[in-house]
């Protein structure tokens, strides 16, 4: 997983630099489906399109892709693969031929993953996001990626927000009804916010229940409920009637994670659930995934 994550940062460094050595990236269009952030790629020779996931700590490849392309590729080590719900064993797949940005790559330790229509055919993680800032401009469905010189992301973050020990991803700080609670930044999550029962309960939410859906994660369904919360603070934003989904009772979760792969310990902040694209869409968003800095701001 390791050298997958190496090549993919060396080949998102070399596309960089090849936009006339500018520490900004040209604006590139992408689609929203559902929520998710979608940009067009070549696998093998054959058109398809990559999801972004910054909940995600591995590179996935799309099972149903491989099965309808009848993809013969060459397999690694099995990996096994934390999701929201349970936790699987997965086959990882090395060489994978791959143009993105129009330049050819090939990545290693692709994860075989259950990501929908075949059309869909690769998801990418951390390895997309760690190198540089990534701006994602959801109004106008546009993003590009700058390089640290080009902004201080100290001085520009009015999200609180910091890199959680053990997994490197990005978390932040949010209130629902005035209550702080700590939670990943997932651009894979189509929802709001997902938060764990107790977290619910803590916001005064289980007393209002509206209603219950099924809900997918990276191996399995769930069941979750939801209900609107009052005010959501999201940086020096204030949302009014944010609807936030929990768990349902008995319903087994691993809130902290989403597209894991097991074997590592985490620590630090308590996460208790995810922020997604319900809350992010109205925003651009100023991304250090690195350095856990995150701003936000409506589009003028």
């Amino acid at each position: 997983m390791k050298l997958a994550t190496f090549v993919l940062s060396f080949f998102l460094t070399s596309v960089f630099y090849s936009f006339a050595n500018a520490a900004v990236s040209q604006w590139t269009d992408f689609t929203l489906d559902n929520g998710h952030v979608f940009f067009p790629v070549n696998i093998e020779g054959i058109p398809t399109r990559v999801m972004l996931d910054s909940g995600a700590q591995i590179n996935s490849i799309n099972k149903a892709f491989i099965g309808k392309h009848q993809l013969e590729l060459n397999r690694g080590s099995k990996v096994n693969v934390k999701g929201v719900y349970d936790v699987e064993t997965r086959n990882a797949y090395n060489n994978v031929a791959v143009e993105i940005f129009g330049l050819p790559i090939e990545l290693d330790g692709l994860v075989e993953g259950n990501l929908g229509h075949h059309s869909n055919g690769m998801l990418l993680g951390a390895g997309f996001f760690s190198n540089f800032i990534v701006q994602l401009d959801y109004p106008n469905k546009k993003m590009r990626l700058l390089t640290r010189d080009v902004v201080d992301m100290r001085e520009m973050a009015n999200v609180k927000a910091v890199t959680q020990k053990g997994s490197g991803m990005p978390i932040a700080q949010i209130e629902i009804n005035g209550k702080p609670m700590w939670l990943r930044v997932d651009t894979g999550n189509a929802g709001s916010v997902l938060i764990d029962r107790s977290s619910a309960s803590k916001a005064g939410l289980l007393e209002n229940v509206e209603g219950g859906n099924a809900s997918f994660g990276a191996n399995s369904m769930g069941v979750n409920e939801y209900a609107t919360a009052e005010t959501v603070r999201f940086g020096p934003y204030q949302i009014s009637d944010v609807q936030i989904r929990f768990p349902a009772k008995g319903q087994k979760t691993h809130l902290e994670s989403q597209f894991e792969q097991t074997g590592s310990r985490i620590g630090g902040k308590r996460v208790v659930g995810l922020i997604g694209y319900d809350l992010l869409k109205d925003f651009i968003v100023t991304l250090d995934y690195k350095r856990g800095k995150l701003h936000v701001a409506v589009p003028q």
